[in-house]
């Protein structure tokens, strides 16, 4: 496996995929782990600080997925425009900036308003910008760069929970928000700002082919856009609901607390192993048949638990097929707006899905909440999470059927 950080790249020499995907992937792991993950070990000792209930804390995060959805559009809009650099090196900054504010916080309103700013700087560094950056730095192999992207992606909660963990029991929680945000500033800022340097504008490249620019509407018009967005919608909705309400399902059905603990924990793991599969196998495979039926492990690993039961060996066919599932899907929903839409619009078509996304992440484990019940628990919950990914299967496939058909034309 070619996968090395290597060293950066003088300005004058353009980087590898493997170094670039790299270097870029460090970013990710240091952005999801001090942000995204470290929230939960955070609710606890803020709550007791500021007198806050769960649904108050919980609320925070909330709104700092909203203000990530609201943001992705422009953000994508950005990276298209070629201007990657100050958007991934800005928000950076953003989250550096606002891990430390939270440190000095006294009020509700300010706990709110910091989180706020954070989703502002999640929206120009998480996964959805680097997918876009991509794209751009490598149009014929971006497929490849994106799951080679996602390594130490996936292994955030792995690295940060522990970590972020020791930090706050060892030195106090605004202690610990310190020590995240120089990493944002001292390691990710800078990392931004020199490994993105010297992307191309959106004007220079049509000038090179002589291609007339085309506005992002024009693809707002064609199926294919609608059919991936409720593939992904749905899908999103799907692994969200799930990770919330796993340990009380699988707590409710009577397994050992051993298993209990274990299965959750080990998605993750499965999740990296999966990516590293398809990066190993990537170039056997034909990637329309990937993408087709990598998908397909979501419904499966839910029909064990639907039609097996919620017991040992169902419980473990579900670890293995969500777990696959889940990490091979975001490559797929990372790549599939550039391989049936458009490749040189792909920052701006993720964008767009920004707010229904987030609402999605936000409403998906509450109505799954709603519909458990003392008698059968989540029977009937699991059956509606199981009709969401049947139909998101479903719509990818006509997603990809039409755009095909029309690219043969």
């Amino acid at each position: 496996m070619s996968f090395s950080f290597g060293s950066f790249t003088p300005p004058h020499r353009a980087p590898s995929l493997s170094s670039f995907s790299g270097w870029l992937s460090l970013g990710q792991l240091i952005t999801w782990g001090s942000v995204f993950y470290t929230f939960a070990l955070l609710a606890h000792p803020i709550e007791l600080a500021l007198g806050l209930s769960r649904a108050e804390s919980s609320f925070a995060f909330s709104l700092a997925l909203l203000c990530e959805g609201l943001m992705a559009f422009w953000v994508g809009r950005w990276i298209d425009a070629g201007h990657e650099r100050w958007v991934m090196t800005g928000g950076s900054i953003i989250v550096g900036l606002g891990l430390l504010a939270h440190s000095q916080i006294h009020s509700l309103l300010e706990f709110y308003l910091v989180w706020a700013w954070l989703g502002l700087g999640l929206s120009a560094t998480l996964y959805t910008p680097a997918f876009a950056v991509v794209t751009r730095r490598f149009p014929n192999d971006f497929r490849r760069g994106i799951i080679m992207l996602t390594f130490l992606g996936g292994l955030a909660s792995t690295v940060f929970i522990p970590l972020s963990s020791w930090l706050i029991d060892t030195w106090g929680w605004r202690e610990a928000l310190v020590v995240l945000g120089l990493l944002q500033l001292l390691v990710c800022a800078p990392l931004h700002a020199l490994l993105l340097g010297g992307a191309r504008r959106a004007q220079h490249a049509a000038a090179q082919t002589g291609a007339t620019p085309v506005s992002v509407r024009v693809f707002l018009k064609q199926p294919p856009f609608w059919l991936l967005s409720l593939f992904m919608i749905l899908m999103m909705m799907v692994t969200s609901a799930l990770p919330v309400h796993l340990v009380n399902l699988l707590r409710e059905s009577g397994l050992p607390l051993a298993w209990v603990l274990a299965i959750p924990a080990s998605i993750g793991v499965i999740q990296v192993v999966g990516r590293w599969l398809l990066f190993m196998f990537e170039r056997h495979l034909d990637v329309h048949a990937a993408n087709r039926w990598i998908p397909v492990l979501i419904p499966l690993g839910l029909c064990a638990l639907v039609f097996g039961g919620v017991t040992a060996l169902p419980a473990l066919w579900f670890v293995l097929l969500f777990g696959l599932g889940n990490g091979l899907n975001t490559i797929v929903k990372g790549t599939a707006f550039a391989q049936y839409v458009s490749r040189d619009h792909v920052g701006q078509l993720n964008g767009l899905l920004g707010v229904p996304i987030a609402l999605a992440r936000a409403a998906a484990p509450w109505a799954l909440g709603l519909l458990w019940n003392p008698d059968g628990g989540y029977a009937v919950g699991l059956r509606w999470v199981l009709l969401c990914s049947l139909l998101s299967v479903v719509a990818l496939w006509l997603a990809q059927a039409r755009a095909l058909r029309l690219k043969a034309r």
